[in-house]
């Protein structure tokens, strides 16, 4: 078995979603072709092809799987840039609450297409229509808070994302066929619950083990002045989502493979796009045990692994917000370059009111930043040429030519490219931010010191050598080594 082959096997064996449009198997035994995410079973390691396309398997004599339905892969369609256009639709469908075809023709605007555009490239990119596919999210969410959860009927509606309870009850009806008072019976003391105050908990599953020590430490040294609080225990921060603002407070469960999070319930209109962004965050989506298993085969990493279980890829909740933090840390310690970021999170982020006294600020926005001048960016020790970046990075997300939000990221090459070709950013901060804000599992930063250092002193292109035997978990490696160093990354 080939290199190629066996790391496109273990991220098949994975079934993780990150890699749904990278690649597609074709199986020998059954002439099917699949995406990596097919939930049939597993096939033998022999009887498999891998392709880069759709096309390519078709080729190859394969034909398509009913099941998982190549088609609908991220990236499969033939239009220029449909799968990230189609992506940022989504998520601003439902962050910014549009609910309905007004605030498609919304959008369309903001993408300078027509609604009717619009609407095809998600059809032709997602399979459904918009409203259908937020109509599915919605509705399976609901599910999840009527079965878990002691929630008012109101608060599971508005919360699922639904504008009215009637709109709630008439979806419900007309797609599981009964009313959903019929699963409130069946909510448990364990589930969630809403609070009385101003907040409510929920918690929020992972596979074990879970290294939550780790984590907390990771973000502690780069947490940002005003916008994140972090203690021994927990992890707190402010939130704006399209109009909805408050703020969050991550803690672990005593009991259960699960985070706790608490929530102001402000935030509960844009539930699904926060809890997506909160499980990205503390990648607790990620199967420990088939990266564990990957990695522990290379003498180098064997007993960092063995130390370290379940060790995770801290993520980041605001993509732009991790590509500013990371420009600011380029060549500067993890230390100089939050007290850098806090600077600028005190003169470019709106002020917010939170009973957390750490908690003081919003996160600077992109149109904030991409009308800002290098001079104003720089008096708060940025250097000039990290200034002008800054302000490339804010007019390139605000346009929509690059979005750092993991949510949008089905070809990752790609967007490492955009990212790199802008100015000041180099491969090391590219590949960061793609490990953390694009959420990449195979990104690896072989410039970082501490990496090479961690390998015996090796050059960047002994490093990328190294690493081929890691892959498709080499993010997660770097974790290792990070740890394995005597001291975090200077500029991570």
């Amino acid at each position: 078995m080939t290199p190629d082959h066996r790391r496109l096997y273990d991220a098949l064996t994975a079934h993780d979603a990150r890699f749904d449009g990278i690649f597609f198997v074709g199986v020998t035994s059954t002439g099917v072709y699949c995406r990596p995410i097919c939930r049939v079973k597993t096939p033998k390691a022999a009887n498999c092809r891998f392709f880069d396309t759709a096309q390519q398997a078709e080729a190859g004599g394969f034909r398509p799987c009913l099941r998982c339905r190549p088609e609908l892969a991220p990236g499969n369609a033939p239009v220029d840039d449909a799968q990230r256009i189609a992506q940022l639709i989504v998520q601003r469908l439902e962050e910014d609450r549009s609910g309905d075809y007004a605030g498609v023709e919304a959008i369309a605007d903001q993408f300078e297409l027509s609604s009717r555009q619009i609407r095809r490239i998600v059809r032709s990119e997602l399979g459904v229509p918009p409203m259908q596919l937020l109509l599915t999210r919605r509705l399976l969410l609901a599910k999840q808070l009527l079965t878990e959860t002691a929630w008012p009927m109101t608060e599971v509606a508005f919360a699922s994302g639904f504008s009215s309870v009637r709109r709630f009850n008439d979806a419900f009806l007309a797609r599981y066929r009964m009313p959903p008072s019929r699963l409130r019976g069946k909510a448990t003391e364990g589930g969630m619950v809403l609070a009385e105050g101003q907040t409510s908990t929920l918690q929020l599953a992972y596979r074990p083990p879970y290294d939550w020590n780790s984590v907390l430490t990771f973000l502690a040294a780069r947490a940002l002045t005003g916008i994140e609080h972090v203690t021994d225990h927990s992890y707190a921060r402010t939130v704006q989502l399209g109009d909805a603002m408050g703020w969050f407070r991550i803690t672990q469960a005593k009991s259960g493979n699960a985070l706790l999070i608490e929530l102001t319930n402000t935030l509960t209109p844009v539930l699904p796009a926060l809890l997506s962004r909160v499980r990205a965050l503390f990648d607790l989506d990620a199967r420990p045990d088939v990266i564990a298993r990957r990695l522990a085969k290379d003498a180098r990493l064997a007993r960092a692994v063995k130390s370290n279980p379940g060790l995770r890829v801290p993520g980041a909740f605001n993509g732009f917000e991790m590509g500013v933090r990371a420009i600011v840390g380029q060549q500067v310690t993890v230390k100089s370059a939050t007290t850098i970021a806090a600077r600028l999170v005190e003169s470019f982020g709106e002020p917010i009111a939170t009973p957390i006294p750490e908690l003081t600020r919003l996160t600077p926005v992109p149109g904030r930043l991409a009308k800002a001048t290098a001079g104003e960016i720089a008096r708060h020790g940025v250097l000039a040429s990290r200034a002008k970046s800054i302000i490339a990075l804010a007019r390139a997300h605000e346009s929509g030519e690059l979005c750092l939000d993991g949510g949008a990221h089905h070809n990752p090459a790609d967007s490492i490219r955009r990212l790199a070709d802008l100015p000041g950013i180099g491969p090391w901060t590219a590949h960061y931010v793609a490990m953390r804000a694009m959420r990449w599992p195979d990104a690896f930063p072989k410039e970082d010191i501490v990496v090479r250092n961690s390998l015996g002193g090796v050059s960047a292109k002994e490093a990328e050598v190294l690493s081929q035997a890691w892959r498709p978990w080499r993010s997660y490696a770097v974790m290792h080594l990070w740890r394995m160093g005597s001291r975090p990354s200077a500029a991570s």
